[in-house]
């Protein structure tokens, strides 16, 4: 008779024991001129779970899921990086690194060969060039800086020095001479439109604040009081 415990039917705990499997997870990065900064997207994950190993040449991510599933990342960096001076933080949303670059280089890929891959080095005047106390000057990713406040400057004074025509001329005129006119200049300018109902603009007060200022409507007009 056959032991049941020991036929060779018998299932193996051991292949029954379900194995941790290596997931993909999304990966994205950008760099500014010192640094490389590769972010995956990896939620939940405690800092005791990852593990990073930084080389010149290389990078190892490894890290345990809250799932219970392995996950790996493996590259060939296009160009060397200072691994003492490399570091990550792991944040709920993510594993956020930064790898710090050996050469002042803006990189065109993460991965490849650096001989296949010459750049041209960033400019000494970027790199060293002094920090501002000021707002930065957009766009912050590009090369060429421009400095929008004094951009908005120059379009203020154009506006400034653009002369309008006809009525708007004219009104622009009236409201320079009120802005600079003093306080009996102003108050003739008060005084005989409110009274002429808008046909005089006097700015003599001497003349204007002895009487009432009579209406008096341009050549070949009659002027009529609307009825409230």
């Amino acid at each position: 008779m056959t032991d049941a415990s020991t036929g060779p039917n018998k299932p193996d705990s051991e292949s029954q024991t379900s194995q941790p499997t290596e997931v993909k997870i999304k990966y994205d990065w950008y760099q500014t001129e010192t640094h490389v900064v590769l972010t995956i997207l990896a939620k939940n994950l405690q800092p005791e779970d990852v593990k990073i190993d930084y080389h010149e040449t290389a990078l190892s991510c490894s890290a345990h899921l809250p799932s219970g599933n392995d996950y790996s990342l493996e590259l060939d960096l296009a160009h060397n990086v200072v691994p003492a001076e490399c570091s990550h933080r792991v944040l709920a949303s993510k594993i956020e690194i930064k790898l710090k670059k050996k050469d002042g280089f803006r990189w065109n890929s993460l991965e490849g060969d650096p001989k296949a891959t010459p750049v041209a080095p960033i400019p000494a005047a970027v790199l060293n060039a002094p920090s501002s106390s000021g707002p930065p000057k957009y766009p912050s990713s590009s090369l060429k800086t421009r400095d929008w406040d004094k951009l908005v400057g120059q379009i203020s004074k154009e506006e400034e020095e653009e002369k309008p025509d006809g009525d708007a001329a004219l009104n622009a005129l009236f409201q320079k001479i009120y802005k600079d006119g003093n306080d009996e200049v102003k108050k003739a300018m008060n005084k005989s439109f409110m009274e002429s109902g808008g046909t005089v603009l006097s700015t003599n007060w001497s003349e204007v604040g002895k009487d009432k200022v009579d209406v008096k409507p341009p050549d070949g007009m009659e002027w009529r009081k609307w009825d409230t």
